[in-house]
Order: structure tokens, then C-alpha cells, then sequence
């Protein structure tokens, strides 16, 4: 058995990242659904694909322009994803890989 302190040194909360963080990602990954709660206590929803066993956070406009673009091209596998800005003002490009 170990101590409360000892568990506590040890504990590494989970984190959930942004898709953005990865390199690439495949339009094959399983999303999972989780819901938040904000600064006001209001409760939120938000999608996760998980890679690696992380979680990372896939925006709306992620997915809306995923499906943009396998409307456009079926056969994609593959997408990078790149963040800009930051709060408010984060902005999504979503890439096509080959």
C-alpha cells in the first residue's frame, strides 16, 4: 500500500490535447464523445479521437471540413490538421495527406 503523498507525487492527471498536436491523423480514427463543464458550470460536448491512449480534441470545424473534403475526394486516409490563434480567435486548416 502506498502513501497518499507517495500516490499524489506520482499522479499525472488526464489531459485532453488538440488534434492539431498530431502529425497526421487518419479520417478512419473512432471518435468518442465526451462532455465538459466551463468557467460557469455550464455543461459542454466535444468529440475525441484517441491515439497512442490520449485524447485529442476534434472541433466542430474540423469534422465540417473533413466531410468538405471527402465529399470532394472519397478515398482520402489521411489528414493534417494545423491550429492558429488562440480562445476565440483559433482558426482550423485541415490538409489532405497522400
Amino acid at each position: 500500500m502506498t502513501s497518499l503523498g507517495e500516490t499524489a507525487k506520482a499522479f499525472v492527471p488526464k489531459q485532453t490535447f488538440n488534434v492539431a498536436d498530431l502529425e497526421a491523423v487518419s479520417v478512419e480514427s473512432k471518435v468518442e464523445a465526451r462532455t465538459g463543464t466551463d468557467k460557469e458550470g455550464h455543461e459542454f460536448a466535444y468529440n475525441v479521437v484517441i491515439v497512442g491512449g490520449n485524447e485529442y480534441r476534434v472541433p466542430a470545424s474540423v469534422l465540417a471540413d473533413i466531410k468538405t473534403l471527402l465529399e470532394a475526394k472519397p478515398t482520402l486516409k489521411t489528414v493534417k490538421v494545423i491550429k492558429k490563434g488562440q480562445g476565440l480567435n483559433t482558426k482550423y486548416s485541415v490538409i489532405p495527406m497522400e
